[in-house]
């Protein structure tokens, strides 16, 4: 028998393959607690205002919204770059351009501000599948290590994962 998702829910009956996810309170869940199915603007709410907590678990949308977010926004930066390269008519060789050195700093930015709590946001995710937040290291691992870390931010939820949440007064 599986362990309650969160402490006021009972056990899941063994009949059921999936479980409802069940919450005792109204609304959006606390900080402390996964948001299940969060939509794409509250996930990213979500992500600035737990920026460097490690503790606790993060639902696979938390994740991927953000995932998704990061990728878009740094799509949008490097193209920036790209178009602020200037080229060379003679040699055909792209030179850095007032819009490439702008859009590079924007980057540079961009990388500093978020690498904290996207390291942050996985380590939590790797919580909520019951996985140790050391798992991160795996992406020292060249291509492999990154695979396995997608792997395991990809697999469901587990309620074993309740073990990382520590729940706060708000």
């Amino acid at each position: 028998m599986s362990q309650p998702q969160y402490p006021s829910q009972q056990p899941y009956p063994s009949q059921q393959p999936y479980p409802q996810q069940q919450q005792s309170w109204q609304g959006e869940p606390p900080l402390w607690a996964p948001y299940y199915g969060a939509p794409f603007p509250v996930a990213v709410k979500r992500f600035f205002k737990k920026y460097a907590t490690f503790s606790g678990r993060a639902s696979r949308s938390e994740y991927w919204w953000w995932t998704l977010a990061s990728v878009f926004i740094s799509i949008v930066l490097n193209f920036i770059i790209s178009a602020g390269s200037t080229t060379s008519s003679l040699t055909g060789t792209a030179t850095a351009g007032p819009g490439s050195v702008f859009g590079t700093v924007l980057l540079v930015i961009w990388g500093l501000a978020t690498i904290v709590p996207s390291l942050a946001l996985t380590v939590r995710r790797l919580h909520d599948g019951n996985f140790s937040g050391w798992l991160l290291l795996l992406i020292l691992v060249p291509f492999l290590g990154a695979l396995a870390l997608l792997v395991l931010t990809v697999l469901p939820s587990n309620p074993a994962g309740q073990r990382f949440d520590q729940p706060t007064g708000h």
